[in-house]
């Protein structure tokens, strides 16, 4: 597959699986989703006790380190406009999913505090991460109260069907807190194997996407197998954005990604690319293997050079890890777009559904 070199660019465009989804507007879509789930989302986190009321609106963007009121980038949006398309594929209101898109997005943000703590994140969004800001003890406890947030604001529902829901939400958050402790322990590990490395990315990031695009399906009533089927659509939809979010941890433009430039191998991650490349084989997977072995036991490592990280970075495209990974980014969302026949829903949420799965893989950021 063709793929450019030039920072910023990850994915070759991606053919949309019905010609409808080429109409859609996906900012609309998002912002649908957005708009929607804010609201409910700022009553929720209102309940937190102070400060950490105030912590969690700094992060959501809501204001600013001073406290005032702010504007800020609140993320893509993608899992609250999954979760309102999918009360619609059960025949719902898109309103049904709300409080899913809520709560997913509560524990989304749960995982985002505690991931910039851990792996020592500044900045996100362009802006200082809530650690820098306020420190490690108020971005964790803020975290977990996140957390219960997003299981009492789908348990108020009080129904049969908001008991589902729940079940999956719970079950959801549990794969992620495994895919983000792999994802740790393989940063110590010479070397991961790309099974090991899928399986951690479908945890961390497949299985909240999958819950996001089954969730609001489940509140709308809908029976086990869509629902299932909803979620096999996300779980792949998760893989091809951790693929594309590999690409841009590594090539991504810092101006558009919000993040340092090689952020990913600053941070030691065994990302798609890094592990395709070492099984690749050949004299640049080798060599790339010998520096990454070294740069393991250097006390340097954190003042490397940009120039050494753009040696890593060639190396790992030279071996074929960039290509490999655009490449699983495009059958992964081949298989999410498979995943959506077994399901009867009105063509223009299929074509909705499709416009997101191209957006995911195309994104810049």
């Amino acid at each position: 597959m063709p793929e450019s070199s030039h920072m910023g660019e990850t994915v070759p465009p991606v053919p949309s699986a019905e010609a409808a989804a080429d109409a859609v507007d996906v900012t609309a879509l998002l912002e649908r989703g957005r708009t929607l789930a804010t609201p409910v989302l700022r009553k929720a986190v209102d309940r937190l006790a102070p400060p950490m009321d105030t912590v969690a609106a700094y992060h959501f963007g809501w204001i600013d380190a001073e406290g005032n009121p702010a504007d800020g980038d609140g993320g893509k949006a993608v899992r609250p406009a999954l979760a309102v398309l999918s009360a619609q594929a059960a025949g719902a209101a898109a309103e049904v999913g709300v409080p899913g898109a809520v709560a997913v997005e509560l524990v989304h943000n749960f995982s985002l505090l505690h991931d910039d703590l851990m792996d020592g994140d500044e900045q996100r969004r362009h802006r200082d991460t809530v650690w820098k800001v306020h420190g490690p003890a108020q971005a964790i406890l803020v975290g977990d109260a996140l957390f219960a947030l997003a299981n009492e604001v789908l348990l108020e529902i009080a129904s049969v069907d908001a008991g589902r829901a729940t079940r999956r939400l719970t079950t959801a958050t549990r794969a992620l807190i495994d895919g983000q402790a792999q994802d740790i322990s393989y940063e110590h590990r010479e070397r991961v194997s790309v099974e090991e490395c899928l399986e951690m990315e479908g945890n961390k990031t497949g299985a909240l996407l999958a819950c996001a695009s089954s969730i609001g399906a489940v509140l709308g009533g809908a029976d086990d197998a869509t629902a299932d089927a909803l979620e096999k659509y996300g779980y792949h939809l998760g893989l091809a954005f951790q693929a594309v979010d590999d690409l841009l941890g590594i090539w991504g433009d810092p101006e558009s990604t919000g993040k340092q430039t090689w952020s990913d191998l600053r941070q030691r991650k065994k990302s798609l690319p890094v592990v395709a490349a070492l099984a690749a084989g050949g004299p640049a997977s080798e060599r790339l293997g010998e520096l990454l072995a070294a740069d393991a036991k250097n006390n340097d490592f954190d003042n490397f050079s940009e120039a050494e990280f753009a040696v890593r970075a060639a190396l790992i495209e030279e071996a074929g890890g960039r290509e490999w990974t655009a490449e699983e980014a495009r059958r992964q969302h081949k298989v999410a777009l498979e995943a959506l026949d077994t399901v009867q829903m009105p063509a223009s949420v299929r074509a909705q559904f499709a416009a997101l799965a191209d957006f995911v893989v195309v994104r810049k950021r």
